[in-house]
């Protein structure tokens, strides 16, 4: 008898049988009344969600089509934007504006560490021809969470815009767009959406909006300003990524049915969990400060080869997890916590990542390293509501 797959990667993610099912439901057409009453209400919720009066645009693509989307239409081929990058995605962001000819300055910091605030104060400071700062909340290659929410207080008191990655962090760890003074935030279905690949979201602050009437969109495909006008009229600019949003009136409810707050400290319980295992583990953290709440990073230890470890975890337990990029491969394993994923889910991923390092000739720590994990995970979530969770711990 086959084990239980336990899918524990920074997206896809594991999908709850109530969204499997609304998946599953019969074809709409994406400009009758019926599907025009369904994606209503999935607006209206997705403004909840975002943190947002505005409205949260749907996109039939992936995150970096959503990322493509913003530079294109808030930036002109000329313009000069700096982005922080301290891991794969954000490289991503400094190919996409060199793509659409933009100027690009970059702040980097070592992967595993956080762009801090006070270096972007600086950078636009030295640079006031800087128009924009584009900046990861989730570095997802690293499981870094950047200070998103101090940036925007510089960018705000500037005449620029902030563009925020949040695919790995909307629906995991808060980030209220209008509240912090974010200018554009955007994420992806596959993470803690709790949906398969295939949507992305976007959404545009007033001022954000006003540069749009300035800037001639660099794509056809991409036009939030058009987008935004057929959603008024209950469609989407181009064929609706029906079923997968029909999909994501069902996740939303499940997201939203208890509240956001909700939904966040069980991300910080499992973050906790899943830390302290790994440290009880005897392996660094890769990201030992301002770190995400979807994903933890284990440093391997020398000579261990991380893709044996990953294949132990696969093929002897069921676990599926991921591995580092570029740079990383072979030296990090990337544990998700994020999406339909319970303790359970976790205390197995880490006896699978414990069993798999100790077969590819590396030592096993401690031996209550899940009863430390667990007790962790009963601690944070002995927080009681009301109470602050902490954006960033060290």
């Amino acid at each position: 008898m086959l084990d239980k797959i336990r899918l524990l990667t920074p997206g896809p993610t594991p999908l709850p049988e109530r969204v499997r099912l609304a998946l599953a439901k019969d074809m709409l057409h994406h400009r009758k009344n019926e599907f025009a009453a369904i994606l209503r209400r999935v607006l209206e919720r997705l403004r909840l969600l975002f943190g947002t009066q505005g409205p949260v645009l749907p996109l039939s693509c992936s995150g970096t089509g959503a990322m493509t989307a913003a530079v294109y239409s808030l930036f002109q081929p000329g313009e000069k934007v700096l982005v922080a990058e301290a891991g794969k995605f954000g490289r991503r962001w400094e190919q996409i504006a060199a793509s659409r000819g933009l100027g690009v300055v970059r702040l980097s910091a070592p992967w595993g560490r956080a762009v801090q605030a006070a270096d972007v104060a600086t950078a636009l400071a030295t640079d006031p021809a800087i128009a924009g700062v584009l900046v990861q909340l989730s570095e997802t290659s690293t499981g870094v969470l950047h200070p998103v929410r101090e940036m925007a207080e510089i960018t705000r008191a500037r005449d620029m815009l902030l563009v925020v990655d949040g695919i790995s962090a909307v629906g995991l760890s808060p980030c209220p767009m209008d509240e912090w003074g974010i200018d554009c935030l955007l994420t992806g279905s596959q993470k803690g959406l709790l949906l398969p690949p295939g949507l992305a979201l976007l959404a545009l602050s007033p001022r954000a909006w006003k540069k749009t009437k300035n800037v001639t969109p660099g794509c056809y495909y991409f036009n939030p300003v058009k987008e935004k006008a057929c959603l008024e009229k209950g469609q989407t600019l181009f064929t609706s990524s029906v079923n997968l949003i029909v999909g994501l009136d069902e996740s939303l409810s499940i997201l939203l049915e208890n509240g956001l707050d909700a939904v966040y400290r069980k991300q910080w319980a499992l973050t906790m969990l899943t830390r302290s295992g790994v440290s009880a583990m005897g392996l660094d953290l890769f990201a030992p400060e301002n770190f995400a709440w979807g994903i933890t990073s284990a440093l391997l230890p020398e000579g261990v080869d991380g893709n044996l470890v990953l294949r132990v975890a696969a093929e002897k337990y069921s676990v599926i997890m991921a591995g580092g990029q570029d740079h990383l491969k072979g030296r990090i394993v990337r544990i998700g916590h994020m999406g339909w994923v319970d303790w359970a889910d976790v205390t197995a991923g880490l006896y699978a990542l414990n069993c798999g390092i100790v077969e590819a000739g590396g030592c096993c720590g401690a031996r209550d390293f899940l009863e430390q994990a667990l007790a962790a995970w009963r601690a944070a979530l002995a927080v009681k509501p009301g109470e602050p969770i902490p954006l960033t711990h060290s």
